[in-house]
């Protein structure tokens, strides 16, 4: 029987495994993620963020969902729209409303507002109303409380000086009123774990090996009593994930891992950038996170 994204989350959360969801910056990657799922015979969503269609060429999330149409698999996959900023990474205000609604209207099964830039009342004020629009539709949204670097331009600060101080960790305290105040179905939080780089400076860089403060991430989970995304999964040492899904992350975001062999080789050969990716999903789903053989939805 056919199950909404937001019954397959909290599948998921409840039993304590996670859905993998795989951005999609260029479109001919999305045909070899949704049948690496199929192959593996396992679950995960399809993603496009707001700066995936500005810095990359994903085109628009309408043309990210016409894709999907062609391509997906209602077996195995769902479409998730991933970062609409409130406040992008560039600091310039975003209508986040205003995409939003297209998602709606366009057909996708989940969305996400990331205010996360915002002070925290801010932040509130602003996903509630998101919430106010998806809801309506009756989808699922997902929100973002603490600092989840990566995005911005320029490098990052060392990240063991990061991790050290927890600077950017979602606080569990203003993780429990956010929830309760906002009605966000999802919250991603800030733990250790960050994104690859985007901008055209820094994205061809090494990414920090990230991992996560389980300690903080359980009080979290404790405190929200709803599923946690994890977002900058590329990465992230495998006893670290599985461990963080023990806790409550219920969906695991990875972007870079399979966009940068698709760059790579994508100027060599379209095929053999699109295989890179297959390779590479199928390698994500059987050996980091053990999903393999899970089933489709």
């Amino acid at each position: 029987m056919y199950c909404g994204t937001a019954e397959l989350i909290d599948r998921a959360w409840r039993s304590r495994t996670a859905i993998p969801a795989f951005n999609i910056p260029y479109l001919p990657m999305m045909e070899s993620v949704v049948r690496a799922l199929r192959d593996t015979g396992s679950v995960g969503l399809i993603m496009v963020a707001r700066l995936e269609w500005r810095k990359f060429e994903s085109g628009s999330l309408e043309e990210v969902r016409d894709e999907y149409e062609r391509c997906g698999d209602a077996g195995h996959t769902r479409l998730h729209l991933d970062h609409v900023p409130v406040v992008d990474e560039d600091g310039e205000r975003v209508d986040y409303l205003e995409i939003i609604q297209r998602a709606v209207d366009a057909g996708y099964g989940s969305v996400m507002v990331d205010g996360s830039r915002l002070p925290l009342e801010e932040n509130i004020a602003c996903t509630k109303e998101a919430v106010r629009i998806a809801h309506a539709a009756g989808l699922p949204i997902e929100a973002e409380l603490g600092a989840v670097l990566g995005h911005e331009e320029g490098s990052l600060p060392p990240y063991e000086e990061l991790f050290r101080t927890g600077s950017g960790f979602t606080d569990p305290e203003e993780a429990a009123r956010f929830v309760r105040e906002t009605g966000a179905d999802w919250l991603s939080v800030a733990v250790g774990n960050i994104h690859g780089a985007v901008s055209a400076a820094a994205r061809n860089g090494g990414k920090p090996r990230a991992r996560i403060d389980l300690g903080h991430l359980s009080k979290i989970t404790g405190a929200i009593g709803r599923p946690a995304v994890l977002h900058g999964g590329t990465g992230i040492p495998k006893r670290y994930v599985l461990e963080a899904v023990r806790r409550g992350i219920a969906k695991i975001n990875l972007a870079t891992v399979i966009r940068r062999p698709y760059e790579k080789l994508r100027g060599e050969s379209l095929n053999a950038a699109r295989e890179a990716v297959y390779r590479t999903v199928c390698e994500v789903v059987r050996d980091d996170l053990n999903m393999e053989g899970t089933g489709g939805v």
